[in-house]
């Protein structure tokens, strides 16, 4: 992904039970409607209610896109979702995106929103931010 350093990271809304299974290792990809950036690196996993805090961050592996049914068959094992719930998630789509998980990081104490500079909004799914931003949460 280059050898120029990052500009800008991801702010990426999961659910608190996916969010903690990407902190400990279980779950491998996360599963999206829409790609990310190309130069995007690093997420910065914001587990939603009741947390609604950044939790940590992951490295980006890689970021693979295909049908529904083919990224089932790569991913489906190491996705922590069941086979239902990841159709309906895509339902009507011609195309799932799967980001491979590099390394993943837990914070010592998650973050608020109100304490990264400038503050971000709450994101729908994800959202860019500097990668200025990221010390302000490490």
């Amino acid at each position: 992904m280059g050898g120029r350093a990052a500009e800008r990271v991801a702010l990426m809304a999961i659910r608190k039970r996916y969010a903690d299974a990407i902190m400990d290792g279980t779950k491998q990809v996360e599963f999206r409607k829409r790609r990310l950036a190309d130069d995007i690196e690093t997420v910065w996993v914001y587990a939603t209610a009741p947390v609604s805090k950044v939790i940590g961050h992951f490295s980006v592996h890689e970021v693979v896109s295909g049908t529904p049914q083919s990224i089932w068959e790569q991913f489906g094992s190491v996705g922590v979702i069941e086979h239902d719930a990841f159709f309906d998630y895509y339902e009507g789509r011609d195309t799932a995106v799967a980001i491979v998980v590099g390394t993943a990081e837990r914070l010592a104490a998650p973050v608020g929103l109100d304490e990264i500079e400038p503050r971000p909004a709450i994101p729908q799914s994800f959202a860019y931010l500097a990668a200025e931003s990221s010390p302000a949460i490490a």
